[in-house]
């Protein structure tokens, strides 16, 4: 298909969007974003104001519709041109920085625990070991109930004597 087969007023009439497609299976090759829509504006006589209200709503289009594929650099195509295995981007990957490996001997300096580390990790355990101790004795229930009702009567007392 070719421009030529339409009229002017069946070019204004038709969206940008088809007549992106129709340029790109006229010329069987991929165009940036810039010169499509120049290309199509001119082609329906597109005012500056004109332009600049259609060119982001054409650059959606061209995302959403399913048969146009970016090959990379803002350049455009058709999808069915470009098998799968194809449709990588060029991309331009800055390498990667390797790690610098760890010694084995930084390694194990690392893990090393110094003998007075280990002597103050013993401390530790010895007091914790007596502070459960001394949770541990038995908790005479009795005492401490004679203790509370004998509380708890002369607080009743006082607060009759102020009545």
């Amino acid at each position: 298909m070719s421009f030529n087969q339409y009229s002017h007023e069946e070019i204004q009439q038709m969206p940008m969007i088809e007549l992106a497609s129709l340029l790109l299976v006229e010329e069987k090759k991929a165009f940036h974003f810039k010169d499509i829509f120049n290309r199509l504006a001119d082609l329906k006589g597109y005012t500056k104001k004109q332009k600049q209200d259609a060119i982001s709503q054409f650059y959606t289009d061209l995302n959403v519709d399913g048969r146009f594929l970016t090959v990379g650099e803002n350049k455009w195509g058709l999808k069915r041109w470009y098998p799968v295995e194809k449709m990588d981007e060029e991309v331009n990957v800055a390498p990667k920085r390797k790690k610098k490996a760890k010694s084995k001997l930084d390694q194990e300096e690392n893990l090393d625990i110094a003998d007075d580390d280990v002597a103050i990790l013993d401390e530790d355990l010895n007091i914790d070991l007596e502070l459960e101790d001394d949770f541990e004795e038995e908790f005479d229930d009795e005492e401490y109930d004679e203790d509370f009702e004998e509380t708890y009567d002369e607080e009743d007392d006082e607060a009759e004597e102020k009545k």
